[in-house]
């Protein structure tokens, strides 16, 4: 056995004095995050719906396509390992509709909550509310939902008024979460309803909201609604910088949230074999095609991609923007552009630094997705602590409610 895995060994072998001491660090952070309580976080993978799964940055094998047997394979096989949550994106590519593809492995699933991304503006809001109480019951409270503010397909609507739709979609869904009518005027929207028919199984506020965005409309969008700010991979100090604005525009609102990252994840035996399977990944990729992958997606041209971009501007020659922290990856691929990459030990320090952040919620992804679910859960998943966020934040009942779609009353 080598040097590395008997590290990891070693803290399992610890496992309650090596988070007591993360737990210690936590508290004297000045950032205060919602689940401060919390020891650990929420360990979840990605289901590669639209059409982003390969082994070889850059070329397309069809035996990766986003069709339901290789996508819903993905998603119940870190079920079985014991991920806790899993994000099923949204995007007008080739693959899967998120809801769609969300609802029919819903009923396959054991313990696994579910990230569905919610485009907002694409379903009328009474209607994507009726749809998110279905698949709430259907998971008995284990949906969780990625609020997307992106341009929908064919539309170029700024930053600003994409932010204020989705900001009154989520005002429209939290007033039928909560209040027996949704009555609403705003911009986009001017609705008078009954709420029943968009009662979710969650209570006390509903289904958590993820979100992630960096403009100043998108930072107070998250800062007054949503529970869960996600961030995509940079440097620990700018990650700091972003979670201490974060902090302080929801404490304007008198709240408090949650942080996440989304990042990939290269683990192996070895520090040298993980550096080594990162240069295969990138040794077919052509300069050009890298280009228009990272074109397709709607949000190419947001202010976080730009972020991105200029995060592998600073890196080394070999990519790397910090300790294990790998940037090749955002060479050909829009959005999360940067992978951990190291040793199972080297991995899981790297991990324990941003849970000492504050970080409460890790979205992981690697290539081909399926192998690397399995190398994670391997090296590094069973010496983190993970939770359920709804959970642990009391958004499930333990009875089932009196919902319509639970043990309410048939009107």
């Amino acid at each position: 056995m080598n040097n590395n895995v008997r590290s990891i060994h070693f803290f399992s072998a610890r496992p309650k004095l090596f988070y007591n001491l993360g737990f210690h660090l936590r508290q004297t952070l000045m950032i205060p995050i919602k689940s401060k309580h919390l020891e650990g976080a929420e360990v979840s993978w990605f289901a590669p719906i639209c059409n982003g799964d390969t082994d070889f940055l850059g070329k397309m094998p069809n035996h990766y396509k986003s069709n339901w047997n290789n996508a819903s394979n993905i998603l119940l096989t870190a079920d079985k390992l014991g991920y806790r949550n899993i994000l099923c994106p949204s995007s007008y590519q080739v693959g899967q509709d998120t809801m769609t593809f969300a609802s029919a492995v819903a009923p396959l699933t054991k313990n696994i909550n579910l990230l569905a991304a919610i485009r907002c503006g694409e379903i009328h809001p009474p209607m994507l509310g009726r749809a998110i109480a279905t698949l709430d019951h259907i998971l008995k409270g284990r949906l969780t939902i990625n609020i997307i503010s992106s341009n929908l397909p064919g539309t170029n609507l700024d930053s600003t008024a994409r932010y204020q739709r989705s900001r009154e979609v989520i005002e429209i869904l939290k007033q039928g979460w909560t209040q027996d009518h949704i009555r609403f005027k705003g911009d986009f929207y001017n609705i008078e309803l009954d709420s029943q028919p968009v009662k979710p199984y969650q209570q006390n506020g509903g289904p958590l909201l993820y979100f992630g965005g960096y403009s100043p409309p998108g930072v107070d969008l998250c800062a007054e609604h949503c529970d869960v700010y996600l961030m995509w991979p940079e440097t620990e100090e700018k990650i700091q910088s972003l979670m201490q604005n974060m902090s302080e525009k929801a404490a304007a609102y008198g709240r408090t949230v949650d942080f996440g990252l989304r990042v990939h994840v290269i683990v192996r035996e070895t520090e040298n074999e993980a550096r080594l399977y990162a240069q295969k990944l990138m040794s077919k990729l052509e300069e050009e095609k890298g280009t228009e992958i990272r074109e397709r997606a709607l949000d190419a041209k947001s202010y976080g991609v730009a972020r991105q971009a200029e995060m592998r501007n600073l890196a080394d020659m070999e990519g790397f923007v910090e300790d294990h922290l790998w940037t090749g990856i955002g060479r050909a691929r829009s959005g999360c552009g940067a992978a951990i990459v190291g040793d199972p030990d080297q991995v899981l320090k790297k991990l324990q630094r941003y849970m000492d952040m504050g970080i409460r919620s890790f979205i992981f992804s690697g290539y081909p997705h399926l192998d690397e679910c399995k190398l994670f859960a391997k090296y590094v998943l069973p010496y983190i602590k993970t939770f359920s966020l709804p959970q642990e934040l009391g958004r499930i009942p333990q009875i089932e409610p009196q919902s319509p779609l639970g043990a309410g009353q048939r009107r």
